[in-house]
């Protein structure tokens, strides 16, 4: 046997423990699944999902649920108060006790503190849901909440919180609004008696998200009863987004007591504006309103003003649906006066009245020692214009240049002085300065052209209006200066009395030459009347005119006609060279009234025959009467016949005035 035993193959041996291994190895796998088995039969349920609505921080007397929720196999939920026992849960119907929800009508500080809650199924119990701590609110008075030294971060920055209050708690809690992160707890710092505070530290920040907290104050023996809420602080961390514009009314420097009103607005459309101080706590918030497409603005009333006001100011825009807020507007500077009793005083040289184009220096000086002094133009929106004083001649001033002046340097001036330490806090203002600036200086709009006047004699066009020069942007040195006794306006009304003066003389003109023709006309007529009745009376009845026999008339028989027809053709016979005034021939002649044909008149029987009336065709504008009648005849025409004279002569040379005149 032992021989056999010995004798045993090394070959069988090796194949009998290769048969062994596979055995072993689905025994363990046995003996494991067999031990997860029956640990999970004997052990706890996976722990349930427990929370708070609305929310595990509520204010004094309002409303709250515990909801606790297992799997679909649960049948009975449990809630369990660390450290002490709720009593309060008994009172729960059961029915809604089997749905996992805990309600509380009206928390109360008895409600407080840190609860977890578990499932059951069949006869297993699950593990404990993690911790949630139910906070009343409204206890205590509310706690302050600022960023140091400003809510507007740089982002990727760090911000300092600190909360404070009045009372002396023992811990602050800071938490982040609309994220379900933990709260920050800090016991309080040593600070003055009866006040405390904490300090938190906040960081890194990014314009991506919004970042809005509150601070609440407790004591340590009921750490889930809080106080008030702080206000809402909400860092400002700017983005890249177009900056708008600030701007202030009625100016940037205020006495303490009036009201300033700050505006940003601008052409993105912002739905929301942020107001802040450099280096300041504060945050202020305004909704933008549209004043048209794109177009928005919000308004940021200080009032009173005081000391603490003065600052630099910045302002960002940001749209609702966004978290993002802008860039930060250029800084304004506002400045409280009156702050120091100092009072600088101002002058000015060469003197305050000055021509358009010269060189002005205004000098605040002051006996006090001031850091820097101040310069202000009543109503101007320029921010005012800050220098660092000198010691010189046993006081302390500053020198304000100003080169070639023009219009809009005149103005009201005041000056103020300040303290290196509190730069925006100034002195009382000096006493106005009103600087007088004369001359037309750099015009905006170019001057009408002098008007055009006409003067009595011949005429001849209108000469061109003088050219003025036009003026062109340029440096001061390249603005126009025009003499006061220059004055466009001044000449302008010169030039209009002058032109009524002329008007006036021609329409009293035109008047009286038309009454003059007038009484002329209605003189002759009477004449002409008398005449043709005496010519009348003096022809005897029946007689025949005579007729003219080829180029003359026929003769008188009378011997004392043709007599007094010579004498009166010799007597006109010397205006003829003068007069020259011919006669139509085919214009039956009739004798001149009240005369007859001398005797022996045989050369021109028409010695005392007269044309038709020809200064009434004149006069009327009828046809002008040519010349072929003898000389003789419009000799004895024009000087003897009435009416003649007037029409053929005078009537042009009135006629001649008046077109000089016009």
């Amino acid at each position: 046997m032992a021989m056999q035993r010995g004798l045993i193959h090394p070959q069988s041996r090796a194949v009998g423990g290769d048969a062994m291994t596979p055995i072993l190895m689905v025994l363990i796998f046995l003996g494991l699944s067999l031990g997860s088995r029956t640990h999970v039969q004997a052990g706890t349920l996976p722990k349930p999902t427990f929370w708070a609505e609305p929310s595990s921080v509520i204010t004094q007397e309002s409303p709250v649920t515990l909801r606790c929720q297992g799997n679909l196999e649960t049948q009975e939920y449990r809630l369990h108060r660390e450290k002490t026992s709720a009593s309060w849960i008994r009172q729960i119907s059961q029915d809604l006790v089997k749905k996992g929800q805990f309600p509380i009508q009206s928390i109360a500080w008895q409600h407080t503190g840190q609860y977890r809650c578990q499932y059951r199924v069949h006869t297993r119990w699950s593990e404990l849901s993690d911790p949630l701590e139910l906070v009343m609110t409204g206890y205590y008075s509310k706690s302050t909440l600022s960023a140091l030294p400003s809510p507007v971060v740089t982002p990727g920055g760090n911000v300092t919180l600190q909360c404070g209050s009045q009372v002396a708690f023992d811990g602050f809690t800071l938490c982040k609004e609309g994220e379900d992160e933990h709260p920050q707890r800090l016991n309080s710092q040593p600070c003055t008696r009866g006040s405390s505070r904490a300090v938190f530290s906040v960081g890194p920040v990014s314009p991506s998200r919004r970042w809005t907290y509150r601070c609440y104050g407790y004591y340590s023996r009921s750490p889930y009863v809080w106080s008030l809420p702080s206000d809402v602080l909400e860092l400002l961390v700017p983005g890249v987004s177009e900056k708008p514009s600030l701007s202030v009314q009625p100016g940037p420097v205020v006495e303490p007591g009036e009201t300033l009103t700050l505006q940003c607005g601008s052409d993105v459309g912002y739905d929301r504006f942020a107001l802040y101080k450099d280096w300041g706590p504060d945050l202020l918030q305004r909704p933008g309103r549209q004043l048209q497409a794109g177009l928005s603005q919000a308004n940021f009333t200080l009032s009173p003003v005081s000391h603490s006001h003065g600052g630099q100011y910045r302002c960002s825009g940001a749209h609702n649906l966004s978290s993002e807020w802008s860039a930060p507007s250029d800084p304004l500077d506002i400045l409280i006066a009156g702050q120091f009793l100092d009072r600088p005083s101002l002058s000015v040289q060469p003197g305050p009245r000055v021509a358009s184009g010269e060189n002005v220096t205004l000098l605040c000086q002051s006996q006090g020692w001031m850091y820097t002094f101040l310069l202000t133009k009543e109503g101007a929106a320029d921010a005012p214009v800050r220098l660092r004083s000198k010691y010189q001649s046993d006081k302390y001033q500053a020198e304000f240049p100003m080169s070639h002046v023009t219009s809009a340097h005149a103005g009201t001036y005041r000056c103020y002085g300040s303290y290196s330490s509190i730069p925006y806090l100034l002195s009382h203002p000096s006493e106005p300065l009103e600087l007088v600036v004369s001359g037309g200086g750099f015009r905006q709009d170019p001057a009408p052209p002098p008007p055009l006047i006409l003067y009595p004699g011949p005429s001849r066009g209108p000469s061109p209006p003088p050219t003025d020069p036009t003026p062109t942007p340029g440096g001061p040195g390249d603005q126009l200066v025009t003499p006061p006794d220059l004055d466009p306006q001044s000449g302008l009304r010169k030039h209009l009395m002058v032109a009524t003066g002329v008007s006036v003389a021609l329409v009293l003109l035109l008047f009286l030459l038309l009454l003059f023709l007038i009484l002329r006309r209605r003189h002759q007529g009477k004449r002409w009347t008398s005449a043709q009745r005496e010519a009348d009376f003096q022809h005897p009845a029946g007689a025949v005119e005579p007729e003219p026999t080829g180029r003359g008339l026929q003769r008188r028989s009378s011997p004392a006609a043709n007599t007094q027809e010579e004498t009166l053709y010799a007597a006109v016979k010397e205006t003829q060279p003068e007069d020259e005034v011919e006669l139509d021939t085919q214009v039956r002649p009739r004798p001149c009234p009240g005369h007859q044909r001398p005797p022996g008149a045989g050369s021109n029987p028409a010695g005392l025959l007269c044309p038709p009336s020809p200064a009434l065709s004149t006069i009327q504008g009828g046809p002008s009467v040519s010349s072929t009648l003898p000389p003789a005849c419009c000799d004895l025409t024009l000087s003897w016949c009435p009416g003649t004279l007037w029409a053929s002569s005078r009537v042009p040379f009135l006629l001649l005035i008046l077109c000089s005149a016009v």
